[in-house]
């Protein structure tokens, strides 16, 4: 309880630029305007697209919000407000099933492109499932990026697990058949698989991603297969295109979003969820184990209006 309250915390302190950037201009539209007209849900639309939540999600939002102001028979801008955050939040549910991997046999595949915090995610991810109990085993898929193999070996060692790994250039797909092989020798709970950000060109990455899947797929079947993209928090909108990239190539089943302390572009989370259908399911604030959690979508609008809420 007490780790969680100490997140929200943070989180709230590490959305203070989005906040100051994006809810300050709300605010002011909300206390601007005595009524609501179209010049009102004209300036909602502007501040919302400004704040990185995108066009399509942003006319979502508009449009839940006209209805539901028509249904409540709401005359006063000042009034709804509380409207504008619950139809957020409605946005970026993430559904009950979405943490099963994490009670089941199951890999867990890490993509995204290089300098995202990919390999931290990895180490993180580790680290708080060995905390929990169970057995975990690091698999180092990522050896085109000098340096990747060295620092996920730091993170098994910091969260003391296992760690398949080769040389620096060797094949990604027979670093995971290895690590798969060991995971069912070693009845693993958990096997985490970073993996390259970045080869001679797109086709190559793709292709790649592709065999570690099939090999995961035919070799370990009785796996449950997660497939997370990370993305960096400050990047905005380019996230949501990395984002949408790679799950047309991959079966994305969620995003881990990272670096949200000191991003003013925090409201891409309500994009990512809201454009691709794709569930935000951890969030990193920080460089400690800890600083990683999964994503509440409550907490998360909560400290980005500094909703004032015990947990």
């Amino acid at each position: 309880m007490e780790e969680k309250k100490g997140f929200f915390a943070k989180l709230k302190r590490g959305l203070s630029k989005t906040r100051d950037n994006f809810v300050s201009g709300i605010d002011s539209l909300f206390t601007g305007f005595s009524e609501i007209d179209d010049d009102f849900y004209e300036e909602l639309e502007e501040l919302l697209i400004m704040g990185d939540i995108g066009i399509n999600t942003t006319m979502s939002i508009i449009d839940s919000l006209r209805e539901r102001i028509k249904e409540d028979k709401i005359k006063e801008a000042g009034a709804c407000k509380q409207l504008l955050i619950d139809t957020i939040k409605a946005q970026m549910t993430v559904r009950e099933d979405a943490y099963d991997f994490e009670n089941k046999k199951s890999v867990l595949l890490l993509i995204g492109v290089n300098g995202v915090g990919k390999t931290t995610s990895v180490g993180k991810l580790a680290g708080q499932f060995k905390n929990q109990g169970k057995r975990v085993l690091l698999a180092a898929a990522d050896t085109f990026r000098a340096g990747a193999i060295e620092q996920l070996r730091e993170w098994s060692e910091r969260a003391s697990v296992d760690i398949i790994a080769g040389q620096e250039g060797s094949d990604p797909a027979a670093i995971v058949f290895d690590a798969v092989a060991a995971a069912k020798a070693r009845d693993v709970d958990i096997l985490l698989c970073d993996t390259a950000g970045r080869l001679h060109n797109k086709k190559n990455l793709m292709n790649e991603l592709h065999k570690i899947h099939t090999i995961i797929e035919k070799e370990y079947p009785e796996a449950l297969l997660e497939t997370l993209i990370v993305v960096d928090g400050t990047t905005g909108q380019n996230a949501l295109a990395q984002a949408k990239e790679f799950s047309e190539v991959a079966d994305v089943s969620g995003v881990i979003l990272t670096k949200l302390d000191g991003t003013a572009k925090g409201g891409i989370a309500i994009a990512i969820q809201s454009e691709l259908s794709i569930p935000v399911k951890y969030i990193g604030i920080g460089e400690q184990i800890g600083d990683l959690q999964r994503f509440d979508a409550e907490e998360f609008v909560n400290a980005l209006f500094a909703v004032n809420e015990t947990i």
